[in-house]
């Protein structure tokens, strides 16, 4: 089986190294990844999304989608074209309160979560789309929460490793933020 997942939001909220996590988590444990990513030349406040492709099997699926399983909304900025893109009854997770859940087609599973504030409650200001990406993970089951701890500090270049401990929070956070959701 192959999941994809479309992620889109703005340079600095982490859009890249959430795709990356998820991509290389799957692959530690033995599945099959492939990740596009798309941003602009910005450091902050650019375009940015990511596409990743997740299966049991070699892929057939290219990284670039022309349809998805799934998304993960972080802001509404650049997100223009990707709802349009998503199958009937895929998954959404949109960061509140920069997206607004009630705006996307009724044929959409649609789930929240307001990711700035879940990582400022766990001291993690900074790690908002590991918040996402925490509650993603809670949502589809795509990968062990640990993998994605795992991957997360693998991929944290040397200066950015003192936020190691605030990420893996925030990706717990994320899940627990979706505690007792069914999808």
């Amino acid at each position: 089986m192959e999941r994809e997942v479309l992620v889109t939001g703005i340079g600095g909220q982490g859009i890249q190294l959430l795709a990356k996590t998820l991509a290389l988590a799957a692959t530690r444990q033995g599945q099959y990844a492939m990740l596009a990513a798309d941003y602009g030349g910005e450091m902050r406040g650019g375009p940015s999304k990511a596409g990743v492709v997740i299966g049991d099997a070699p892929l057939k699926a290219l990284p670039i989608l022309p349809s998805a399983w799934s998304a993960v909304f972080a802001h509404h900025r650049h997100s223009e074209g990707v709802e349009d893109r998503l199958r009937t009854g895929a998954l959404v997770l949109a960061n509140t309160p920069l997206v607004d859940p009630a705006a996307f087609r009724a044929d959409l599973r649609v789930f929240a979560v307001d990711a700035m504030a879940v990582a400022k409650g766990v001291e993690a200001p900074n790690a908002s789309g590991f918040v996402l990406l925490g509650a993603y993970n809670a949502l589809t089951h795509m990968v062990a929460p640990a993998a994605l701890v795992s991957a997360m500090e693998e991929l944290l270049p040397p200066y950015r490793r003192q936020h190691a401990a605030a990420n893996a929070r925030a990706i717990e956070a994320g899940a627990q933020a979706l505690d007792g959701v069914t999808v």
